[in-house]
């Protein structure tokens, strides 16, 4: 992947330091340098978000990692420019992480960047989230800024082990989307949502994280019955085209 496009690259804030394992935070330096080039070039990234990709983008969703389990499978639909499921393979090498985008532009990208920064932990699948319903399940299901959290049930929960969880990163309006989605909370037999605000007295933002579990793992069982929302698609575009593996 070029790197030479003449773009401001923001310097590596103290927060980061402390957000990255000090082994990872040359990767991370490097997707940030990716980012605010090929990814603002190419139009995954905004260019006014640029300059404070670290802040906004790259610590807010590192914070997440600290609700993931050892040795996770983590799915990320929706991926975009690879926000949350790269960072959170830079800041844990000990995840197995599935990036799920629709978009042939955004997935490009995604194979592009795995193969830079030299991440053989994580696989670049083009698709829909619905389109693995059945095929595959991961022990957490993660998202950002993608959709409400009722729709996001629909996409996510058929995907998650009996004893994994939907993990999403939301805003402050977290609360009122889990009250609108509680039919489709009781729908899909989930837990009471949890919701953790991470990063607290960091220079940053923190970070508003929704975990939603299983109600009774042990009564999970696949195929499960989908509600109208299943029918919906995660993320824009058309394409069927199935994923390609980094190995």
């Amino acid at each position: 992947m070029a790197s030479d496009v003449s773009r401001e690259t923001p310097s590596t804030p103290g927060a980061a330091r402390r957000a990255f394992p000090s082994a990872r935070l040359p990767l991370a330096e490097r997707y940030a340098t990716l980012l605010a080039t090929e990814g603002v070039v190419r139009g995954l990234i905004g260019p006014r978000e640029a300059p404070r990709l670290w802040d906004r983008h790259l610590v807010n969703c590192a914070l997440l990692a600290e609700l993931l389990p050892p040795d996770a499978t983590v799915c990320d639909i929706g991926s975009g420019a690879g926000l949350p499921g790269v960072v959170l393979a830079i800041a844990r090498p000990d995840l197995r992480v599935t990036l799920v985008e629709p978009l042939l532009r955004r997935t490009t990208f995604l194979d592009e960047l795995v193969a830079d920064l030299g991440l053989p932990h994580v696989e670049v699948v083009r698709g829909r989230a619905e389109q693995m319903h059945g095929e595959r399940r991961f022990s957490v299901v993660t998202s950002r800024a993608v959709a409400p959290l009722g729709r996001l049930l629909g996409w996510s929960m058929p995907l998650v082990d009996p004893q994994g969880a939907l993990i999403a990163m939301k805003g402050s309006s977290v609360t009122e989307e889990i009250d609108a989605a509680r039919p489709e909370l009781a729908r899909w037999r989930c837990a009471e949502p949890e919701v953790h605000v991470l990063g607290r007295g960091l220079s940053v933002s923190p970070t508003v994280a929704l975990r939603v579990a299983w109600a009774d793992p042990g009564r999970v069982s696949w195929p499960l019955a989908t509600g109208p929302t299943t029918r919906r698609t995660a993320g824009r575009g058309r394409s069927t085209a199935k994923g390609r593996r980094r190995t």
